[in-house]
């Protein structure tokens, strides 16, 4: 299994739910959730992720910036 942050900005994710990610690339990798309900951070072009959906398994509000944590089966 396979973690990645994806900055948010309100509450439409619900933890335990598998959402669709989308990729786009520039020097890094970057990550779209479905529906642009969260972004995540530049992933170097060597730790590319190979799963294409992954579940919602913590929100994090503690932070400047909220934080979704997703988990890829991989």
């Amino acid at each position: 299994m396979r973690r990645e942050e994806f900055s948010i900005e309100d509450n439409e994710l619900v933890i335990g739910l598998e959402y669709k990610i989308i990729e786009y690339t520039s020097v890094f990798y970057g990550y779209m959730i479905e529906n642009s309900l969260g972004m995540s951070h530049p992933i170097p072009l060597g730790k590319r992720l190979k799963s294409s959906s992954g579940r919602c398994i913590e929100i994090q509000e503690d932070r400047p910036i909220r934080t979704a944590i997703l988990e890829f089966d991989e």
